[in-house]
Formats: C-alpha cells, structure tokens, sequence
C-alpha cells in the first residue's frame, strides 16, 4: 500500500496495489463511494450522449463497479475492463449490472470495431505512464491502448477519462499519444484553483473534432484550458435530480441547463417552462 504522500503507482502495478484490503475501501468508505460516483457523474455529463437514449458503454478500470452503477442507474448499458481481479471480485460480490473482463489496457482494448457508443475512466490513465518491468514502454504501452479504444468505438463517440497527471510532461505524454491514435479533443479542468477539488478530465472524440465542454469552477473565476476558455460557473451536482420528478419543471430547467452547458441551443426558460398541459381529445 502506498505511504502517506506517496501516489498510488509509483508503489507497484496495479493488479498487486489494488488487492482485497483496497477492494475493500470501495465497497465500505462512505467518502470513497460519494466521490467516485461524483466523478462518473461528471464524465458521463461530459460524454455529451443523446437524451433518454440508453447507449452501451465501455468503463476503463471499472474497479468494484462503482461507476458503472451510475451508469446502470442513468438507464445505459456497459461493459467494465479491470487489471485487478480482487477489484472485479468485489464488483461480482455487489452484483453489478456490467459484464466484467480481466485484462490489461495497455495491451489494447480486446473488442471489435465500433463496439461502443463511448467511454468513461475513474483514476486510471495515469498508471499506463509507469514502467513495473523492463519491457514497459510507457508511450508505447498508451499508443496500443488509445488506438485500440479509438477503434472500439463507434464513429464520432466520444471517451472521457477522468485522470491524475503527476505533472505537465505526463499530461503532455497522454495527450499526444492520444492525438497520434487519430483522436482529437482537449483537457477539461473542473475547480482548477482548488488542491482538493481539482479535477482533469481527458476529452476525446473519435471523428471530427467539436467543441470542448465547460469547465467546473468556483463563482468569479476564469481559467484558460488548453484548446479553449471556460465560462466559469458553480453547476449543480447531477446526483441532485435523483428526487427530482421527470418532467416537472425542476426537471426540465435542469436538462435545458445541461444542454446549455454542452453548446446547445435551447429556448430561453419562461414562466410557461414545464407547465401541465391539457389532454388532447
């Protein structure tokens, strides 16, 4: 296990750090869960899929399942790909709804052409930048897995991958791997002056490239990102809705405001928005 301080994987690789007792941690840290769930919550919203529209998805280091139950839970389908079988053990002992698959990412993603119709990684990316053997190659290692995802996918999907880049350089080194694969995309950065909050979100499209969702942020604030600036402004948290009833007007001022936020044109909000219409004869 990683000391105090110390980032997960410069400890070892990952099948052997992420063994029963860290399994464990997934299934029973309260804090653990709310976050991971937050995070999926946050690339899902970023995948940008059609509205009440179930999709099949591909989860990237889908560990205990945590992020493919909100997935499950938004109505979608998936397939999770894990290195570490204690992870996927636990995953099966929470009967998630995914079909689960042992393998190595780095190795390429084993599936056939335009599978999916996107994908989501938690906390995963970063362990393809470190070499546990000699024979890791860790640019050689991220091309086989970028160009294997872009093929996986349906054309024009997109995949996001929410990641910690240890700095700069290793941000540099995923990026470009990704864009010699054939994607296109950028980097969103949620609360980017905060130490705690501070999220990377890698957003890749697998056809022409679109324009790059807003960042999260604190109230007042403005950061340039890497390919385009970012309206700053708090968002609510998506897991909110879940007591909100479909198609109330709560409901339908949260879904024109996510649109909103994907670069969607949607008719400005009035006092008739979400009103109770009367039967048709």
């Amino acid at each position: 296990m990683a000391s105090r301080g110390q980032r997960p994987e410069h400890s070892g690789p990952p099948e052997l750090f992420y063994d029963k007792n860290e399994a464990r941690k997934y299934v029973r840290n309260s804090r653990m869960i709310d976050v991971q769930t937050k995070m999926a919550g946050r690339a899902l919203e970023l995948l940008c899929l059609p509205e009440d529209q179930p999709c099949y998805l591909l989860d990237i280091g889908c560990g205990s399942g945590l992020s493919g139950d909100y997935l499950s839970d938004e109505g979608h389908y998936w397939v999770g790909l894990d290195i570490s079988p204690a992870m996927l053990d636990a995953a099966l002992d929470r009967d998630t709804e995914g079909d689960l698959l042992l393998g190595d990412m780095g190795q390429g993603i084993p599936f056939k052409p335009g599978s999916f119709d996107g994908c989501i990684s938690i906390s995963a990316v970063q362990w393809l930048c470190n070499a546990n053997k000699k024979s890791d190659i860790p640019a050689k290692r991220l091309y086989c897995f970028f160009s294997s995802l872009y093929s996986v996918l349906v054309h024009g999907a997109r995949a996001v991958l929410q990641l910690y880049p240890e700095n700069s350089e290793q941000l540099e080194l995923i990026t470009t791997q990704a864009t010699k694969a054939g994607f296109t995309g950028g980097v969103v950065v949620d609360y980017p002056n905060s130490a705690r909050a501070k999220k990377f979100y890698l957003c890749l499209f697998s056809g022409p490239s679109t324009f790059i969702p807003m960042a999260q942020s604190e109230e007042n604030e403005e950061e340039e990102a890497r390919e385009s600036t970012f309206t700053v402004e708090r968002v609510p948290y998506r897991m909110a809705r879940r007591g909100v009833v479909r198609k109330s007007r709560e409901w339908v001022l949260e879904k024109k405001e996510r649109r909103r936020r994907q670069g969607k044109e949607v008719r400005p909000d009035t006092q008739y928005t979400g009103r109770k219409r009367k039967p048709r004869f």
